[in-house]
């Protein structure tokens, strides 16, 4: 078990109780289909951000609790609902709750985790938890839209990249971390700093996805899948910049064209990594990661601190 679990190992075993009982279903069909979302649940990074970042400041407790399943709610809705519009097939190796229930089933079960994660704050009164989270949310169907807006023009430039992976992705960590520094301060100050170290976090973890379209490490999706998706991410973007106007012809072309062609797509593929894009971005995504780690440096060291500092490594270094 890593440093950052086994500081909070005790919480994260009881979350599991408290978030399988939260989203426990009267109708047979609902309670099938979340216990197979809580026996596929993934890394659960966020729930780690939210218990590690209230530890930081104080002691864990029940609106701590409710914070991280309020995170993972939103968080599990978010990724059903993904996968409907992307039709994806698979999620975490397993399939996809559309691909076992069909759409139908799948919209509505989304739309059963956000009223749950919203029960569970209003009926306890904690309001500046929704607020931070809505928030996140509304952020994160911005940068869907601004993405599949822009893909369509494959017009994405530098400025625009951050701005959709600081809405799509950071803005959920983000909030992890201010909702569980919030739980144990009700500081407005500190809840604010750590959404900046989550956001930070986020990005970096953002671009480390995106790296791994580049490499063979096996992640649950093929190699080039942003590519054939025609997601324009930080080492192409880099590329497109900074290679002659014939190149980067034949790379916007093969994108909008031929990204189901394997060849064509390595070299794509070949393209960016002996133009120096993965470097860029490698060096952009350490950047973010130091200028998170920094913010904890700011705070007396720690057990906590230094977990925390640990997942953010992690998040980083990475294989999957």
């Amino acid at each position: 078990m890593k440093s950052f679990q086994n500081i909070i190992s005790e919480e994260l075993k009881v979350f599991e109780s408290k978030f399988s009982n939260a989203v426990k279903s009267n109708v047979s069909l609902l309670d099938t289909v979340m216990k197979y979302i809580i026996k596929r649940k993934g890394k659960q990074l966020r729930p780690m951000f939210v218990f590690l970042s209230a530890k930081l400041h104080g002691t864990i407790n029940e609106s701590t609790y409710r914070a991280a399943a309020l995170v993972e709610m939103l968080h599990t809705a978010t990724l059903v609902h993904d996968d409907i519009v992307d039709e994806s097939m698979e999620r975490r190796g397993f399939f996809s709750i559309n691909a076992i229930w069909k759409n139908k089933i799948a919209v509505l079960v989304g739309d059963y985790l956000l009223s749950k994660g919203l029960l569970l704050s209003t009926q306890n009164g904690e309001f500046e938890q929704l607020r931070i989270l809505s928030e996140a949310i509304k952020q994160m169907s911005e940068g869907e839209l601004l993405q599949i807006e822009k893909t369509r023009k494959l017009n994405i430039d530098e400025d625009v990249y951050f701005e959709i992976i600081k809405n799509k992705t950071a803005s959920l960590l983000s909030s992890a971390c201010g909702v569980g520094a919030y739980s144990t301060t009700q500081n407005d100050e500190i809840c604010r700093q750590m959404k900046i170290f989550g956001e930070k976090t986020g990005i970096a973890f953002q671009i480390k996805d995106d790296l791994f379209d580049y490499g063979t490490e096996k992640i649950g999706k093929p190699t080039g899948n942003d590519i054939k998706e025609k997601k324009m991410t930080l080492p192409l973007i880099y590329t497109l910049s900074n290679v002659d106007k014939q190149t980067r012809r034949k790379i916007i072309y093969i994108i909008k064209n031929d990204s189901i062609n394997k060849e064509k797509v390595k070299w794509v593929i070949d393209t960016v990594v002996s133009t120096g894009g993965i470097k860029y971005a490698e060096q952009k995504m350490l950047e973010y990661r130091d200028e998170a780690l920094a913010i904890i440096d700011t705070y007396p060291t720690s057990d906590v601190g230094n977990a925390l500092k640990d997942l953010v490594r992690y998040t980083t270094d990475r294989k999957f």
